[in-house]
């Protein structure tokens, strides 16, 4: 019978798996039901839900399990006043964007089919918190109800919302009932009744806190958003399909480590700092994301275009190149997860944006060998070099500017 403890580990791994495996899932229907060319404009639906939501993090759920008063009643109600305008602004943004976005990308979703996504994070800024709050005790059985529910609900919308729409627009559909199921189900596991307030103080240290996330976050997800604009301006939709199926799959870990990790580095690495155990508990960090980056990077590199012909059909195979660049990236990336929970643990929140401004510069290389018109692989290329360039400057980021002394012993 598990300890809590690990019953707790296995729920917060357990969760972001199921997460994936299932957004991976959606894509493979997708792949089979309307095809490369609406998948790869339905890729782009999703792209701009992620745009939207993480251009307008600013942390709050991190925020309440990080800070010392994490379990006041007045604070997890203005952050809950931040959350319900946090959804209103990006809601408000979409709309706006909405045209422009059908103007950029010719023969594209419709800008009728962007403005619905505005629902998405409208609804989502309803949330009830308690469930992030249970975090900081370790508990995750909320989470896990919370965020597999919503997930479940998203895959069994999946069949009916092509069958009504037959195309890309069904991805919106989808998205929507994820989001209306994972704000319903936040306030039925929830504890404490739920309680709203504007409180500028709180609004004020949600931007102290989150503002260098917005930017971070902004930076990370225009680099991936941007290399599918490139591929879809200077190739076709069925090139933005291969390139997005290849690169879902090999960041698909990656996404995995990282969103396990807010739930379990961050309250270890929280509890730790300034404690003689840090050492042991950091180096033990770095050395597992070693051995996670070592086996993703290989093993994709190894059957990625294999698995990719044989799930999704033979039409969306990446070649070896595009593959091992992939794996690099991914690769990268898991390496760069402890620093980046390090710097949210430490209050150090622009070092993350530090580090991805050098993935955001692969984007100069990147239009370059497509104006060239050189092959798809060299943008996945420019993305590794981006990636690795940035886990480096994470790297020495934490090393060089980090104010708890048990740090710089790892590195001595």
């Amino acid at each position: 019978m598990l300890g809590p403890k690990l019953f707790g580990s296995s729920l917060a791994w357990s969760v972001p798996i199921l997460a994936e495996a299932a957004a991976l899932g959606r894509s493979i229907a997708f792949a089979w039901l309307i095809g490369p060319e609406e998948l790869g404009q339905a890729m782009i639906l999703a792209l701009t839900v992620r745009l939207v939501e993480m251009s307008s993090d600013v942390g709050i759920d991190r925020l309440l399990v990080q800070a010392r008063d994490g379990h006041s009643r007045s604070l997890q109600a203005g952050l809950h006043g931040a959350s319900i305008l946090r959804g209103v602004i990006a809601a408000i943004f979409v709309v706006i964007a909405a045209p422009f976005l059908a103007l950029i990308l010719e023969g594209g979703p419709s800008a009728l089919s962007y403005t619905c996504l505005a629902v998405i994070p409208l609804v989502r800024g309803g949330v009830h918190l308690d469930f992030r709050r249970a975090e900081r005790r370790f508990s995750y059985t909320g989470m896990s109800i919370v965020e597999a529910g919503a997930t479940m609900a998203m895959i069994i919308a999946v069949l009916p919302a092509v069958s009504l729409f037959g195309d890309h627009r069904a991805m919106a559909a989808v998205l929507i009932v994820h989001a209306v199921t994972h704000t319903l189900l936040s306030h039925v596991v929830a504890r404490r009744k739920y309680a709203l307030i504007f409180d500028v103080k709180v609004l004020r240290r949600c931007w102290t806190f989150g503002a260098p996330l917005i930017l971070n976050a902004f930076l990370l997800f225009l680099t991936f958003y941007a290399d599918r604009l490139i591929v879809a301006h200077s190739y076709d939709w069925a090139s933005v399909a291969i390139y997005g199926v290849a690169l879902q799959l090999a960041m698909l870990p990656a996404q995995i480590v990282g969103r396990a990790a807010a739930s379990l580095v961050l309250p270890r690495l929280s509890a730790a700092l300034g404690r003689e155990v840090f050492s042991l508990v950091w180096s033990r960090l770095v050395v597992s994301h070693w051995a996670m980056a070592a086996v993703v990077g290989l093993g994709f590199s190894l059957v990625a275009p294999s698995m990719i012909a044989v799930i999704y059909g033979s039409e969306f195979r990446p070649d070896l190149l595009l593959a091992a660049a992939f794996a690099i990236a991914a690769a990268a990336r898991i390496i760069r997860t402890p620093y980046s929970q390090l710097a949210i643990a430490t209050g150090r929140t622009a070092d993350p944006a530090r580090a991805n401004v050098f993935r955001a510069l692969a984007l100069v290389p990147a239009c370059i060998f497509a104006t060239a018109e050189l092959p798809l692989f060299t943008i996945g290329l420019a993305a590794a070099l981006g990636e690795a360039a940035a886990t480096l400057r994470a790297y020495q980021l934490s090393s060089d500017k980090t104010p708890d002394r048990a740090l710089k012993e790892v590195y001595s």
